[in-house]
């Protein structure tokens, strides 16, 4: 199989033609935008189009080149992605390791390249990867003037044991990359990179598509019917990775529109006078592994910022359209102000951060219930994990 076509961007990808035609394309790139709105494909377009035979500000599609860029086959364009840190393996190994996995990733691309934008595994980019670029970049090209590096969500670089970061790793690349090497890195969130590394990379914003794109996309790559497409288009916000995965799968649940669900619950709970439920919530959480809730607390903000629009008096900005009449119970039964609901952001970032620092997970969820049911009612905030 094929990579499908590429989705908007037409400003973008226009420009980055320009650039290309005119030789004066910068070797190293930064298209940064939302999560899944389609930055990782135009990376790939313009790595096709850098090793296309016969590029007019668009890659031809027909050449050899083309054909074996759109079936993850170019011997010269090398995708790395953040990937699941292998089990029992270090040093030497890990990186061997990593290798091995980014191969069968890229075999999964092959068979299935159209994908929600949401693991629900914690995922990284280590240091063994960025020295199998880096091995990688050294090397003669087979078939173009030089390698192209597409290095997805570049954010995700994480430390090593007792080593440099992957971060510093990556910068010497960027700073001295080897003959005619081009890196093209893609983040959602441009401001967790060093500061050495995006002065490094000329940056490009990618916007978010139209709903009217985003259902046709649904429509006519995923052949989803359109009352739905438009739902999980709605949801998606310009996204078309992020509308993906509201979609169901077989009898289950997209992954993200698991999280939605769970994070209004979350607020449900907090919006609950019966403490109670408070401790049944958090028991459903496990133990372990709080990393995993950084998505889930992105999804609780999105139902405060609806409950803010709606004391505000503004229902046609809400993010989840669906569940309009639920949120307007809430506020009739309650003495919920917009700016209430303002000072509850606080109590999400908080519970975040902890998360990052991996405590655990059960507590963390308590004490965002009960911050988050403080902040709602007007309360200072107390009892905060340190």
């Amino acid at each position: 199989m094929s990579l499908h076509p590429v989705w908007g961007h037409e400003a973008e990808r226009e420009a980055l033609g320009n650039a290309a035609a005119e030789e004066i394309l910068p070797a190293a790139l930064l298209f940064h935008g939302s999560h899944g709105i389609g930055k990782q494909r135009v990376a790939h377009w313009l790595a096709q189009l850098i090793v296309c035979e016969a590029p007019l500000c668009e890659p031809c599609g027909a050449c050899p080149p083309c054909r074996m860029a759109l079936s993850f086959e170019h011997p010269d364009i090398h995708y790395y992605l953040p990937l699941p840190r292998p089990k029992g393996a270090s040093g030497d190994r890990l990186t061997e390791a990593l290798e091995e996995a980014r191969l069968t990733e890229l075999e999964d691309l092959r068979t299935t390249p159209l994908r929600p934008s949401h693991r629900d595994e914690v995922r990284g980019i280590y240091l063994g990867t960025v020295r199998n670029i880096r091995s990688q970049a050294h090397k003669r090209p087979a078939m173009s003037h030089g390698p192209i590096f597409i290095i997805g969500e570049a954010e995700l670089l994480v430390p090593q044991e007792a080593s440099p970061e992957a971060a510093n790793a990556l910068l010497k690349l960027l700073e001295e990359p080897p003959g005619e090497a081009r890196f093209i890195l893609t983040s959602s969130q441009p401001e967790r990179l060093l500061p050495t590394i995006r002065s490094r990379a000329v940056p490009l914003r990618l916007t978010p598509l139209n709903l009217g794109d985003i259902t046709a996309f649904l429509e006519q790559e995923a052949g989803v019917e359109p009352s739905l497409a438009e739902w999980a288009g709605r949801l998606g916000q310009g996204s078309p990775g992020r509308a993906l995965g509201f979609l169901p799968a077989g009898e289950e649940e997209g992954p993200l529109e698991r999280l939605r669900l769970r994070a209004f619950d979350i607020v449900a709970t907090a919006m609950s006078t019966d403490s109670s439920a408070t401790y049944s919530l958090a028991l459903g959480f496990p133990p372990a592994g709080a990393r995993g809730l950084i998505d889930l607390f992105g999804f609780v903000e999105e139902w405060l910022r609806d409950l803010a629009a709606l004391a505000a008096g503004a229902p046609k900005a809400l993010l989840n359209h669906d569940r309009l009449s639920e949120l307007e119970e809430w506020l009739s039964t309650s003495q919920i102000k917009a700016f209430h609901v303002t000072s509850a952001f606080g109590s999400v970032d908080q519970a975040r951060e902890l998360a990052r620092r991996n405590v655990n997970p059960q507590l963390i969820i308590s004490s965002l219930v009960g911050n988050l049911r403080k902040a709602l009612r007007g309360h200072s905030q107390r009892g905060v994990i340190t």
